[in-house]
């Protein structure tokens, strides 16, 4: 007579830890920082309209992707940009134009590019993305914050995470195209954990009024210091607000994917940004 009763708390604790699984680890906190505004990804289908909206087409840099919304979905908890070898018919082709987003009857490949422009800018801030990375040639998978205001790169670019051809890079863009940008050999991660392409890790920017700093797995890649980021002009790059974007690129400078086996996926865990607190 007692087994109905353990059956039914068993039931209770099961569903209990269903509901806890499905919303996620809570996010961290920090000493002295308020966490402003993330995305966990716990509501399976279309990513949030509140949060995200998308580039579409031919975008930037010549690469070889469509970019479209289709290619871009939240499923058990993870944000999945997934990368595809499918034809895509340009309704913008011209015959005879020198554009290149114009002269290409279609495209090889599609793929995603999300980005919070519009929606969510921040000034400064330690900004945490926890994500998984396809690392084969012409995959270049993106984290990075582009400047509201003004041309680029004037505006500021910020690369969290950019791997493309056996490289990770962490970089800062600004004025009449100073960069400055540190890669790391794909190798040196994976001599250390050669599972490192399998699992999620967490690429971070502090950002603050006098420093850029990137990690990646809490290891600094990068750190500029923006008394160093004067525009022509004179106005600072990073004194201004910035919005997030996540893509995966294919081709152009990420390499030749020919002979990559496609669907290729990036996938995100959560995207948390943190702002310090009043005092701090």
């Amino acid at each position: 007579m007692g087994h109905p009763v353990g059956i039914f708390g068993t039931m209770v604790w099961f569903s209990a830890m269903l509901l806890m699984a499905a919303a996620g680890e809570r996010p961290t906190t920090y000493p002295g920082y308020k966490l402003v505004w993330n995305d966990e990804f716990n509501s399976p289908g279309k990513p949030d309209p509140k949060n995200w909206v998308f580039e579409e087409g031919f975008v930037r840099n010549e690469e070889l992707q469509w970019y479209q919304p289709e290619n871009a979905w939240v499923q058990d908890g993870h944000l999945i940009i997934e990368g595809r070898r499918e034809t895509k018919t340009n309704p913008q082709f011209e015959t005879g134009s020198t554009d290149w987003r114009k002269n290409r009857p279609t495209a090889a490949y599609t793929s995603s590019c999300l980005e919070t422009r519009g929606l969510h800018e921040f000034q400064y801030g330690r900004f945490e993305i926890r994500a998984k990375i396809d690392a084969r040639p012409g995959l270049w998978p993106a984290i990075w914050t582009l400047g509201v205001t003004g041309d680029w790169p004037k505006n500021g670019e910020v690369d969290q995470l950019e791997y493309y051809r056996d490289m990770i890079l962490a970089n800062t863009a600004w004025g009449n195209s100073i960069w400055n940008s540190v890669r790391t050999p794909y190798e040196k991660f994976t001599a250390k954990d050669p599972n490192f392409g399998k699992k999620f890790h967490v690429w971070r920017m502090d950002w603050d009024e006098a420093f850029i700093r990137i990690y990646l797995d809490n290891q600094l890649l990068n750190e500029t210091d923006l008394t160093k980021t004067i525009n022509p002009d004179g106005s600072n790059a990073f004194h201004r607000p910035e919005f997030l974007l996540l893509n995966l690129a294919i081709g152009s400078t990420g390499g030749d994917p020919s002979k990559t086996s496609f669907p290729s996926r990036f996938e995100f865990d959560y995207v948390r940004v943190y702002q310090k607190s009043a005092g701090h």
